[in-house]
């Protein structure tokens, strides 16, 4: 239970609700319960042959208390069920703000899978306790106290024999759920799998075209489609089962009442309004007997759930904002100097140093251009300036100020990076490239889309900018997804641009034209451009050359030729194959 505890801070949030929650709960299970008393007797005075004017009063006074009781039931539900709508709503605001704190390392060790489980099923499972479960656990204690108390007075021992079957029901709905909870884990397993694999199918389509494995993809599915049906299957007959075995310990009850009771009827010790009343309390009583084992595995499921979401809020991002931070720093008043001082780093949980005693000075509003071997740390370095990681050893300045004094906010708006494989939003265009604000300039989504070189192509499209785009962009080519996040980037007017890798997709001479539009952006802004093209930072104030995680050259494109290194033999080399593809 004590994994239960995070959810008193929720509980205590509406704890007006729950109060006439809990209120119209004892007012409608009190009602209900006056009922048999009516219909006994009501049998009673049919025995007795009075005039119809008893019965009508019965029957007004029966159909009252029901209705009553009905009204009460509703305002429940509309009490305890909704506060359980909303503190789930709660839970998954405060679960999916928490997420948006976490740095990169947590999503390196953390599946997309998880998490969504996470946000789905186990805070669904911890709503079920708090609504359902906390409504059908008081509705339970009452409805079982008052009753046998009733029935205690009507006869005690009959009441005894009457519900030596009814613990066998709680019993029963404890075991079935149980099973019934793993088959369903399973069920969902299933279906998770299904719903993948049509996922891939669709988001792969051209590569399975391409392959001709089309039959291979649908026997795949069917194959994965009929493990789902037989799991369904399985929950199902499990189901078939478990309910006719809960109305035949009820079905016992009640003649267990019939025999004993009508014995004493003969005797007359009890009248049939009693052994009426008997009846149709025992049918009040399944229910909670019902209940109780139902709400034992709701507890079951929750508390694990709970235990798992709270693993997740109480994991705390590695990177923040701290009491050194100044929160007077805007984006306004970072002009985009930075300087690296003996920065080395390596990736949490390994041993090895990726970038070692990095130095670099890259004036305000200069370029500098960046190239080296793949895996050599090049896309390392430049996520430490937003401190998607920090670094592990040494500082980073930006105008002279630790990067680490920076406001998170301040720091990250200042700068627009534009990664190696750039990610879209199934949205627009333009609310792809004005992603960075709320609110929608026309001229700035053009200049952007000019500047990236992604004009001419969107002005193709019959919705132009309104092109709504498929998931993950797959709408567009990858030369037009690396344009469209080059504008997305250009539209945030950063003070600090960075390219990294951002026109591998693109041919050459649309490479030029791209660069073209961008030198008069990077003109009044820190660039830095990643590529692994000479062409792309030939013009560059600056170049580094990054071997082995170290700055193994650095200066402009015609000082590196000079020097005959690792820069000039990259050089001949492009020159070679671009040569070669000429012929």
């Amino acid at each position: 239970m004590k994994d239960l505890l995070p959810l008193f801070p929720y509980l205590k949030r509406y704890k007006l609700k729950i109060f006439w929650g809990f209120s119209f709960v004892v007012i409608s299970i009190f009602l209900g319960s006056l009922y048999p008393l009516v219909l006994g007797n009501a049998v009673d005075e049919l025995t007795k042959q009075t005039s119809n004017h008893s019965f009508l009063y019965y029957g007004v006074v029966s159909v009252s208390l029901m209705l009553i009781s009905g009204i009460f039931l509703f305002f429940t539900r509309q009490t305890l069920i909704v506060v359980s709508r909303e503190i789930e709503n709660d839970m998954r605001y405060d679960f999916f703000t928490h997420l948006q704190n976490l740095d990169k390392t947590f999503y390196n060790n953390t599946t997309t899978g998880d998490l969504m489980a996470h946000a789905t099923n186990d805070i669904n499972n911890v709503r079920n306790l708090i609504g359902p479960g906390i409504m059908y656990s008081i509705q339970t204690l009452f409805r079982t106290v008052i009753t046998l108390i009733i029935l205690f007075n009507i006869a005690a021992d009959i009441t005894l024999i009457a519900l030596l079957p009814l613990p066998l029901i709680s019993f029963l709905v404890y075991k079935v759920m149980k099973y019934m909870y793993s088959r369903s884990m399973k069920v969902q397993e299933s279906f998770s799998n299904m719903t993948t694999k049509a996922q891939e199918n669709f988001s792969g389509i051209r590569v399975i075209k391409s392959y001709v494995r089309e039959k291979f993809e649908i026997e795949e599915f069917n194959r994965i489609s009929q493990d789902y049906q037989k799991k369904n299957l399985s929950l199902a007959r499990l189901q078939a089962y478990s309910f006719p075995m809960m109305f035949l310990l009820t079905g016992i009850s009640i003649i267990l009442v019939i025999y004993f009771g009508g014995l004493k009827y003969i005797s007359g010790k009890l009248t049939l309004g009693n052994i009426t009343e008997f009846i149709v309390y025992l049918g009040q009583l399944t229910w909670p007997m019902i209940a109780f084992g139902w709400i034992i595995n709701l507890v079951q499921r929750a508390a694990p759930s709970m235990q798992r979401i709270m693993k997740i809020i109480n994991t705390q991002p590695a990177i923040k904002d701290d009491n050194f931070t100044d929160k007077s720093i805007t984006p306004d008043k970072i002009k985009g100097g930075i300087e690296f001082k003996d920065v080395s780093f390596m990736y949490p949980g390994t041993d090895k140093f990726v970038l070692k005693n990095i130095n670099l000075k890259i004036p305000e509003a200069s370029t500098l251009g960046i190239i080296g071997h793949t895996g050599e740390g090049k896309t390392t370095l430049v996520n430490l300036l937003p401190r998607i990681f920090d670094s592990t050893e040494g500082d980073i300045f930006i105008d002279g100020m630790d990067i680490k004094k920076i406001p998170l906010e301040s720091l990250r708006k200042s700068i627009g990076i534009v990664p190696q494989e750039s990610f879209l939003f199934s949205d627009s265009i333009e609310r792809n490239i004005t992603y960075s604000s709320d609110e929608i300039d026309d001229i700035d989504v053009l200049r952007a889309a000019e500047v990236s070189g992604l004009y001419k192509d969107v002005n193709l499209f019959p919705e132009k900018f309104k092109t709504i785009l498929g998931e993950r962009g797959i709408t567009l080519s990858g030369g037009q997804k690396q344009r469209t996040a080059i504008a997305r980037a250009v539209y945030l007017k950063p003070k600090i641009l960075i390219l990294d890798d951002s026109l591998s997709a693109v041919d050459t001479h649309t490479e030029e034209e791209v660069l073209s539009g961008l030198r008069k952006v990077m003109r009044e802004r820190t660039s830095i451009i990643i590529a692994h093209r000479i062409s792309t930072i030939q013009n560059a104030d600056k170049i580094i050359v990054i071997s082995d995680g170290c700055i193994a050259e650095e200066g402009t494109h015609q000082e590196l030729l000079e020097k005959e290194g690792i820069y000039q033999s990259i050089y001949q080399k492009q020159l070679l194959e671009e040569e070669i593809e000429e012929l």
